[in-house]
């Protein structure tokens, strides 16, 4: 599946492939060369942890890339009333009779602890594109959904926030 990000994820992930490729390898190639000084590579622990650190910067660098390469670049503007990227969204679940805030982000910056919901989990899906004031059926597995009316949408420009705040 194509990972689904807007033009700011996109750039963030072409920001930490730089410094990756810039300064973490540069150190990582530095602590195997200083390690290997060091003497017998075969009971050299110094050497086998720089070399796995060496290995994970680089394996990392190669999913950022395909992640890349692979992904949707999505728009994250939608109109006033309207439940798009990067808004916070105040639901009321009428199963629980609460009301809980959480903002709409890609998948690669979710965190139900932080109150992030990915645009691809089952109340992210349901939400997306509704408007305030829609009753909406969270459709969880074939065997269990709930509903929740959207009573407010906030609008967020900054979308660089780890966190939520209520509204």
């Amino acid at each position: 599946m194509r990972e689904r990000l807007t033009k700011n994820d996109v750039k963030k992930i072409e920001e930490e492939i730089e410094y990756r490729k810039l300064v973490v390898r540069k150190e990582a190639i530095e602590a195997v060369k200083e390690a290997r000084a060091h003497g017998d590579l075969s009971e050299n622990f110094e050497y086998h942890a720089a070399k796995k650190d060496k290995n994970k910067n680089e394996s990392r660098i190669r999913y950022l890339e395909r992640m890349l390469k692979t992904a949707e670049v999505i728009e994250d503007s939608s109109s006033e009333d309207e439940v798009g990227m990067n808004n916070i969204v105040k639901l009321y679940i009428e199963e629980d009779d609460e009301v809980e805030t959480y903002k709409l982000v890609t998948s690669i910056r979710s965190s139900s602890l932080k109150g992030l919901i990915s645009i691809e989990s089952p109340l992210g899906k349901a939400i997306f594109g509704k408007k305030v004031g829609e009753r909406v059926s969270v459709k969880v597995n074939d065997t269990y959904s709930y509903d929740v009316i959207i009573q407010g949408v906030e609008k967020n420009t900054d979308d660089s926030e780890d966190e939520i705040r209520k509204f």
